[in-house]
């Protein structure tokens, strides 16, 4: 549903000049497959073992509970990411100035709760106004 809610705002990302992309820890053949199912016109990029993840401060271990969770719903994530370590990526949103600094960050380790994608609007309005 997150993708799906991207996907819809993508028009206005693009009308702000801005590139949306998606990271995922993911096979790439999955991603590619998610990108097919959700109709998206954004890339997913892969992110081998959380990675990146971990780098930004993003990667945590599942706990006990949610593996058997996701086992017994026959998740296989390990299968899945290619990775096996039950480990995922917090939900993150970022928007990236061109040169590289971060304008807008939300981090939320509960991954119910996800903001909308208008809220980065404000912060990418304040780069286009900073270009103008």
């Amino acid at each position: 549903m997150d993708l799906q809610a991207l996907q819809a705002a993508l028009p206005e990302f693009e009308r702000r000049g801005a590139k949306l992309v998606a990271i995922s820890p993911q096979t790439p053949a999955n991603s590619r497959k998610s990108v097919r199912q959700n109709s998206l016109s954004f890339p997913i990029l892969s992110d081998p073992h959380n990675d990146v993840a971990a780098a930004f401060g993003l990667r945590f271990a599942l706990p006990d509970y949610l593996v058997e969770l996701y086992t017994s719903l026959k998740n296989d994530l390990p299968k899945f990411n290619d990775d096996p370590n039950w480990t995922l990526p917090m939900p993150a949103r970022f928007v990236i100035a061109p040169d590289g600094t971060i304008a807008y960050a939300e981090v939320n380790p509960d991954y119910t709760r996800r903001p909308e994608p208008e809220e980065m609007f404000p912060a990418l309005d304040v780069l286009v106004g900073v270009k103008a």
